[in-house]
C-alpha cells in the first residue's frame, strides 16, 4: 500500500491471524511514522498485551496513554483496568477505575472478573456492593463471576442471594451460562439436591451441568451417583467432556480403583481424548502410576501422539510413587534430550528422586541447582525445599540453611524442610531455634514439623527441650501427637538411659504403642543391661505382633542376654512350632573404578 493511515494499522494489529510480537511492531512502527494512535488502537493494543503477557509493553503503552490524554476515554481506560487485573496488580487497577470519569457495565464486569480469577471474593462482593449503591444493574455476565466466585470460595449463603437476584430478573431462563453457574455452585458447595434442582430447569440439549454435575460427584467419592449421571449423559447421546473424565480419573486416583480406572480408560480411547487432550492423557498416567499399576502407566506414555510437559510429569511422579528414583533421572534427561524444557514440577520431582536414589551425590544435587537457576525455576518454593532436602541429605547442611536465606517468604514447608535438615545433621539446637522463629512470624507449624523438631532433638541428646516441645504440642498449638511423635519421645528417652521414664511414657500412649516403639525400648534395655524393662517390654512385644518372627528371635536373644536360657529356649520353640522364617536381608553398595582399580 502506497498509503497507510491509523484505520490501516487498527484493523492489523487487533486482526487474529498476526502474531503478538509482530502485532505489537506494528504499533511502534505508528509511533516511527509519525501515525498519530487513536483510542481503538490503544484498545486494542492493551488488549494485545493482557492476552500475550506482555507486562513491561503494556506499561510501555500506558505511559503513552497519559501523555495524549487518552486516559479518560471509557473504552482505553476499561482496557487498561483489564491490563492490570490481569496481571494481579489489583492496587493499581482500583486506582485507574476510580480515576475513569466514565464507568460503563463492561468496566464493571472486568474488575468483578479480575477479583473472581484471583479468588479475592471479598473483594469481589465489596465491589458488587459498591455497583448496587452506584445505581449500576448487574447482568448476567456479572452473576456468572459472583456465582462462580461464591463457587470457589464455598459461600452457600451469598450464593443463594445471588440466586434469589437471577431468579427476580429472569436470566436462569434465558440464559444458559447462568443457570450452569448456579449447577456449579451448589455442587462445589455439596448441596447435590439443589444442583438437580437447578439441573431439571436446564433443557437436556444442552451439556455442560450435565457435566459439571458427574465430575463434582466423581471429586466427592460419590462414585455411584457420579456414574449414574454418566451412564445416563450417554444414554441421552450428550458427550462427556474433559472435565468428567479428568474427575473420574482422579477419583480412581485416590481409590486405587484400577477396575474402574481401565474401564474409563476405554471410554478415552472411544471418544478419543487419548489423542485430543493433554489433560485427560496426563489423568491417565498418574492414575495408573498411584494405583501402582507402572507398566501401563509407562505404555500410556509411549503411545502418546507427542509427548508434553505435563505427560512426562505425570510420568516421573508415577514412577516416584513406584519407588524406581533412577528412572526418574533417567526421564529427566530424556526431557532435556526431546527439547522438552523442564518446569519447576519436574526438578522438584527429580531432585527427591535423587535424594533417595543409590548414586545420589552432592556433584549430581549440585549440577541439578545449576540447571534451576539457567532455567529460573529456583524461585519456586517446592524446588527451593527440594535443594534444601538434597544438600541436607549429602552433609551440606550450610548449602540447605543458604538457599532457605533466599526464599522471601517461606512458608510451613519451606521452614519443615530446614528444620528437617538440620535435624538429619544432628544438629538439634538449630532446628528448635528455627522452629521459634517460624512462630514468632506466625507461620504454624504441622505434625511433620514438631516431629523434625522431636527427630532433632532425640539425635541431639537434648532431653528437656525435647519433652517441653512434645508437651506443647497439644495445648499451644493444637497438634495431636500421634504414633511417629511418641515413637521419637520413646526414641530421645532410650538414647538418654531414661528407660523406666520410657516404659511409662508407652504404657499411657494411644493403645499402649506399637511393635516398633517397643522393640525400641527393647533393644535400648539390651543395651544398658535393663533385666526389668526389657522383660516387660519383650512381653509387649510379642503379645502387640505375635505372627511376626522378628519379634520372637528379638525376644529370645534378650533372655538370652541377661542370663534366662529357658525362657530363650522357649521363645524359640514357640517360633518353630508356627513355622516362622525369617527374610534374609540384602546390602546395596555402589563400586567405583578408578585406574582399573576396584574400591
Amino acid at each position: 500500500m502506497q498509503f497507510r493511515d491509523t484505520v490501516t494499522y487498527n484493523l492489523l494489529i487487533s486482526s487474529s491471524c498476526l502474531p503478538p510480537k509482530k502485532a505489537f511492531h506494528l504499533f511502534t512502527q505508528m509511533g516511527l511514522f509519525g501515525i498519530r494512535e487513536s483510542s481503538t488502537t490503544f484498545a486494542s493494543v492493551i488488549a494485545l498485551c493482557t492476552n500475550a503477557g506482555f507486562c513491561i509493553e503494556g506499561s510501555q503503552v500506558h505511559c503513552r496513554v497519559v501523555k495524549f490524554g487518552f486516559l479518560n476515554n471509557v473504552f482505553v481506560g476499561g482496557a487498561l483496568v483489564g491490563f492490570y487485573m490481569g496481571f494481579k496488580l489489583s492496587g493499581v487497577a482500583v486506582e485507574l477505575f476510580d480515576e475513569l470519569p466514565e464507568r460503563n457495565l463492561a468496566v464493571w464486569n472486568v474488575m468483578l472478573r479480575g477479583f473472581c480469577e484471583m479468588g479475592d471474593l471479598e473483594e469481589l462482593l465489596g465491589f458488587y456492593s459498591r455497583m448496587c449503591f452506584e445505581g449500576v444493574e448487574p447482568n448476567e455476565v456479572s452473576f456468572c463471576y459472583l456465582l462462580r466466585g461464591c463457587s470457589s470460595n464455598r459461600r452457600f449463603h451469598e450464593g443463594r442471594m445471588f440466586q434469589s437476584c437471577v431468579l427476580k430478573m429472569g436470566l436462569v431462563e434465558s440464559n444458559v451460562f447462568v443457570a450452569n453457574g448456579l449447577v456449579d455452585f451448589y455442587s462445589s458447595c455439596g448441596c447435590f439436591v439443589g444442583a438437580r434442582k437447578c439441573l431439571e430447569e436446564i433443557k437436556f440439549e444442552d451439556v455442560i451441568s450435565w457435566n459439571s454435575l458427574v465430575s463434582v460427584y466423581a471429586d466427592n467419592n460419590l462414585v455411584i451417583e457420579a456414574l449414574e449421571f454418566f451412564n445416563f449423559m450417554l444414554k441421552c447421546g450428550h458427550w462427556p467432556s474433559v472435565r468428567s473424565i479428568v474427575s473420574f480419573l482422579n477419583l480412581c486416583s485416590r481409590t486405587k480403583d484400577t477396575g474402574l480406572g481401565k474401564q474409563i480408560h476405554c471410554c478415552v480411547v472411544k471418544f478419543g481424548f487419548d489423542e485430543s487432550s493433554v489433560f485427560v492423557q496426563s489423568a491417565l498416567i498418574d492414575m495408573y502410576g498411584k494405583c501402582l499399576d507402572i507398566e501401563s502407566s509407562v505404555a500410556v506414555f509411549e503411545c502418546l501422539p507427542k509427548r508434553t510437559l505435563e505427560c512426562s510429569n505425570s510420568l516421573m511422579t508415577s514412577l516416584s510413587h513406584f519407588g524406581a528414583s533412577e528412572d526418574v533421572v533417567e526421564l529427566f534427561g530424556l526431557m532435556v534430550d526431546e527439547g522438552i524444557m523442564p518446569d519447576e514440577v519436574t526438578v522438584s520431582t527429580t531432585l527427591k528422586a535423587l535424594s533417595v536414589s543409590a548414586p545420589a551425590s552432592f556433584t549430581s544435587s549440585l549440577l541439578l541447582h545449576c540447571f534451576a537457576l539457567k532455567s529460573g525455576v529456583e524461585g519456586d518454593t517446592a524446588v527451593a525445599c527440594s535443594l534444601m532436602d538434597a544438600y541436607s541429605r549429602c552433609g551440606h547442611v550450610e548449602l540447605s540453611h543458604q538457599i532457605f536465606e533466599t526464599v522471601r517468604t517461606p512458608n510451613a514447608i519451606g521452614f519443615t524442610s530446614m528444620i528437617n535438615g538440620y535435624a538429619r545433621n544432628g544438629m538439634g539446637k538449630e532446628g528448635l531455634s528455627l522452629l521459634h522463629a517460624m512462630i514468632e512470624k506466625g507461620v504454624k507449624p504441622d505434625a511433620v514439623t514438631f516431629l523434625c523438631a522431636l527427630t532433632g532433638c532425640s539425635h541431639t541428646g537434648l532431653i528437656e527441650e525435647g519433652r517441653s516441645l512434645f508437651n506443647s504440642m497439644e495445648c499451644h498449638h493444637n497438634v495431636h501427637p500421634d504414633r511417629r511423635h511418641f515413637s521419637c519421645m520413646v526414641d530421645l528417652l532410650c538414647r538418654a538411659g531414661l528407660l523406666h521414664e520410657a516404659k511409662e511414657f508407652l504404657l499411657k500412649a494411644h493403645g499402649k504403642g506399637d511393635c516398633f516403639m517397643w522393640s525400641s525400648l527393647l533393644q535400648s534395655c539390651r543395651v544398658h543391661k535393663n533385666e526389668e524393662v526389657g522383660t516387660r517390654a519383650a512381653e509387649m512385644l510379642v503379645d502387640l505382633d505375635p505372627d511376626d518372627p522378628a519379634v520372637w528371635l528379638q525376644a529370645s536373644n534378650f533372655y538370652a542376654e541377661i542370663g534366662k536360657f529357658d525362657a530363650s529356649r522357649q521363645t524359640r520353640d514357640i517360633a518353630i512350632a508356627r513355622k516362622m522364617t525369617r527374610e534374609i536381608g540384602c546390602s546395596l553398595i555402589e563400586i567405583r573404578h578408578d585406574n582399573d582399580n576396584t574400591k
